[in-house]
């Protein structure tokens, strides 16, 4: 018998550890973020009327790379990875390329998380870690035919990852996952005593 896995859903995972200057870069990264929290008015009000459990960036700032040299400098280094997934993917871009759409900082309370969604109009989506205390949110991966399973059986509890509705992944400091866009993933609430801090980000192809 021969059981042939096709139609795959390949995850992106890396590490920005690797830098000599990680630590300094993460900590700045994570004093931008902070800042941004404190001083954007319009992104914690956007945050506040749509339900989001802390602080995002997503709808407020839309310039993260040209206003502060840090997010300038995690954009150089997305750019390798996208550049490495899309060659992993066997994409054909057909003489254009990704390029990044849009980067925002999300800053998730405790008891907070960000239900089941999608990308639109994007290609690929992904989410650099800056800090995960104990207890911090997975991120939640659903299988894309889960509506589409009608009447059959659940998984063994042994059930390998590729053959699960939903694969967890538990990121560290510095971990960067990438993902195509019309994967649905959401974050479960943060069981965190202090909020979980990362950057999120989509490329369009052009």
């Amino acid at each position: 018998m021969t059981l042939r896995p096709l139609f795959a859903t390949p995850v992106y995972e890396a590490t920005l550890t690797t830098n000599r200057s990680f630590e300094n870069f993460n900590r700045e990264i994570l004093e931008a973020c902070l800042m941004l929290e404190a001083e954007d008015q319009a992104g914690r009000a956007w945050s506040r009327a749509h339900g989001y459990g802390g602080y995002t960036s997503y709808a407020s700032l839309d310039d993260l790379p040209q206003r502060m040299s840090v997010f300038a400098d995690l954009k150089t280094q997305l750019d390798r990875h996208a550049k490495a997934f899309a060659e992993g993917l066997h994409f054909d871009l057909q003489g254009g390329r990704l390029r990044l759409d849009s980067l925002w900082v999300n800053v998730l309370k405790p008891g907070a998380g960000h239900s089941g969604h999608i990308h639109p109009h994007s290609v690929i989506s992904g989410t650099a870690y800056v800090a995960v205390p104990p207890g911090a949110s997975a991120l939640k991966l659903e299988d894309p035919r889960l509506p589409l399973m009608m009447a059959a059986p659940p998984r063994r509890a042994d059930a390998p990852e590729e053959t699960r509705a939903f694969v967890y992944l538990q990121p560290q400091p510095g971990a960067v996952y990438m993902w195509e866009s019309w994967l649905r993933h959401e974050v479960p609430a943060n069981k965190a005593k202090t909020p979980r801090v990362s950057v999120s980000f989509n490329y369009g192809w052009r």
